[in-house]
């Protein structure tokens, strides 16, 4: 993994509080790109991500590049006020991954921790922002946890949202983002056999194209941008602290599904 271009996982970019840590102010986020922009990063889209992956043995003996791919899990309404235009001001492409089932729709899907609901971007807004260097990929259709479920569900869940991306914006995504960052074996196949060249993983993904590993960034990330050396007390609290947060998705899967099968599931 060290030859390739480090993979960022962002999710919302929002000026409102939410009870969790997946949120990152829009100062906290412009903040982070002016870093990035100033130490001489630049950022890859998908197809520039797959000849890094082809090259990879090559770039290892060579000098390393200052090159990264920023994605963002969900689709966010609030990603085409806080960060899009932001990384359209720095010329940094990025990848969406979109909940095909509630594109243009609240978060009903996720257990909304704080109580508060989030809507999502719509299919005109994704089409006019693809338009300017954000590349819309899919994050399942419903955001089950793939790994939970039989071959012909997940099979659905991948193939459906492959599908809605295509019917929607006219071109079928290279990308599945598993939700919860799950995937294994059995899931890597079945994404393949859905059509996807390039699957997103959690930190606990490697080199494989379809289980590429990614660092998630959370709330802390704003006092201490990633890709900038973390040294010290502070390093470790914030690697520790999102070891943490990273199992925790556990959790959530687990009460989604409890809440599924009862009557608000329904």
């Amino acid at each position: 993994m060290a030859a390739l271009p480090p993979i960022l996982c962002y999710h919302k970019v929002d000026a409102r509080f939410e009870l969790g840590v997946t949120r990152l102010g829009p100062r906290a986020f412009a903040r982070q790109l002016d870093a990035f922009a100033r130490a001489g990063w630049t950022a890859l889209g998908s197809s520039a991500l797959l000849d890094a992956i082809a090259g990879a043995a090559a770039a290892a003996a060579a000098a390393p590049e200052r090159r990264m791919v920023l994605t963002f899990d969900d689709g966010y309404a609030a990603l085409a006020e806080a960060a899009f235009p932001a990384l359209a001001a720095h010329g940094f492409p990025a990848l969406v991954f979109v909940i095909t089932d509630f594109v243009g729709g609240e978060n009903a899907w996720d257990v909304r921790y704080g109580g508060r609901a989030f809507r999502h971007l719509s299919w005109e807004q994704l089409g006019r922002w693809r338009e300017r260097g954000i590349e819309v990929h899919a994050h399942g259709a419903t955001h089950r946890r793939l790994t939970w479920l039989s071959d012909g569900e997940a099979a659905e869940e991948l193939g459906r949202s492959r599908e809605a991306i295509a019917r929607e914006l006219g071109a079928p995504p290279a990308g599945i983002c598993y939700p919860f960052g799950a995937v294994d074996g059995r899931i890597r196949r079945l994404a393949s056999e859905a059509g996807f060249t390039l699957g997103f993983a959690g930190p606990s993904g490697g080199a494989d194209p379809l289980a590429l590993g990614r660092r998630p960034v959370y709330a802390w990330d704003g006092f201490a941008p990633p890709l900038v050396a973390r040294a010290g007390v502070l390093g470790g609290v914030a690697r520790g602290a999102a070891s943490a947060a990273s199992r925790f998705a556990v959790v959530t899967s687990a009460l989604k599904r409890v809440r599924a099968k009862g009557p608000a599931g329904r």
